[in-house]
């Protein structure tokens, strides 16, 4: 593997189960679906069972000075043909300012860096956004180690993961059901995996997944059951909402909560309809809201159907709402129930049937 050249994740996935490691190893960023993976293939493919009980380390370089850290590296393994060296929070590589209880001795890690031990494998693992690029230690590290930015996927990358997903799976996806299960399970890598995997068993027979398959099969998230609850309000099928909201009862979500998040979609779109008028683009409106790129886009699609004043007025007895469910003052399931009513009302008086 390349030295110091940032790698698509899959191929650096498919160069460790081919037992093709790199000496020293760069994860970091906000996905940490992608770190951990990394980390448990690494733990599966560098060491047997046996061998993780004498040659796996894990540091916090919080605690530990990296000296300790790398006499580790240093040391032969002990039964086996490899060490494993997890070091975790390695602040020093970012513009983070800590009051860090070690002291690291970075020179030492510059040495190792230009002559790793052949029989080690050493991973620095950080959750940290981005690496501070000024700095000498930071730079060299990007230059020598196999680099993984774990970044949150944008949704084109979303559709590349599925697919590469169900290819890992052996099975085909058809595009129309990659579509509807980013719709419906949304962009958390940790669910989308779960339901590839689980629709790859299911397609076993076919060795294909379609979207009548997806439709069957994808569990909803609560926010998507949220969002599809507020779709059908906002296209005047009260009915259709209401079956969501009493299906989510059924499930034992507990009203507060589902108020909570119904309250979050309309304050989404509310943002990004404004956001929007200023000029903003979707991603420019993701990074300033901290919100993923793909709820941004059904968030926008929705705006569309509201005027100012509607979302204004349905923000206030969303508010209502929350004041007479945490005081007490009505059934907290009626609550919403008559919270989708007024919705419903105030759509009929706007495009009177």
């Amino acid at each position: 593997m390349a030295n110091g050249e940032k790698k698509l994740v899959f191929d650096i996935w498919n160069r460790i189960k081919a037992k093709s490691f790199a000496p020293i190893y760069l994860l970091y960023g906000t996905e940490p679906y992608l770190i951990n993976e990394t980390k448990q293939l690494l733990i599966n493919n560098v060491l047997s069972e046996d061998e993780a009980d004498f040659n796996l380390s894990s540091y916090d370089l919080e605690e530990t000075p990296i000296d300790t850290a790398l006499e580790d590296a240093e040391t032969f393994p002990f039964m086996g043909e490899r060490r494993l060296i997890f070091l975790h929070n390695p602040v020093f590589l970012t513009s983070e300012k800590t009051k860090a209880k070690q002291e690291h001795n970075l020179s030492k890690l510059e040495a190792y860096m230009k002559e790793p031990a052949p029989y080690s494998v050493v991973v620095f693992s950080s959750s940290a956004e981005k690496l501070d690029d000024r700095k000498k230690v930071t730079k060299q590290l990007k230059k020598t180690a196999a680099v993984l930015e774990a970044k949150k996927l944008n949704e084109g990358e979303l559709k590349v993961w599925i697919r590469e997903r169900a290819a890992l799976n052996g099975v085909q996806i058809d595009e129309s059901a990659v579509e509807l299960i980013l719709t419906l399970a949304g962009a958390n890598l940790f669910i989308l995996t779960n339901e590839i995997d689980k629709l790859a068993l299911y397609a076993n027979d076919t060795k294909r997944i379609d979207e009548q398959m997806a439709e069957k099969m994808v569990s909803r998230s609560l926010e998507q059951n949220i969002f599809s609850l507020v779709d059908k309000v906002v296209h005047r099928k009260i009915e259709e909402a209401l079956r969501i909201y009493y299906d989510l009862l059924k499930q034992n979500e507990e009203p507060i909560k589902i108020l909570s998040v119904i309250t979050g979609q309309f304050r989404l779109i509310y943002q990004v309809k404004e956001l929007a008028r200023r000029g903003y683009g979707q991603q420019q409106i993701a990074g300033y809201l901290k919100v993923h790129p793909f709820r941004v886009k059904l968030a926008a699609g929705q705006a569309q159907l509201f005027a100012d004043e509607e979302l204004a007025a349905i923000i206030s007895l969303l508010a209502e709402a929350d004041y007479q469910m945490k005081t007490g003052g009505m059934n907290k399931t009626m609550l919403i129930e008559m919270f989708l009513f007024r919705l419903q009302s105030q759509a009929l008086r706007k495009n009177p049937q």
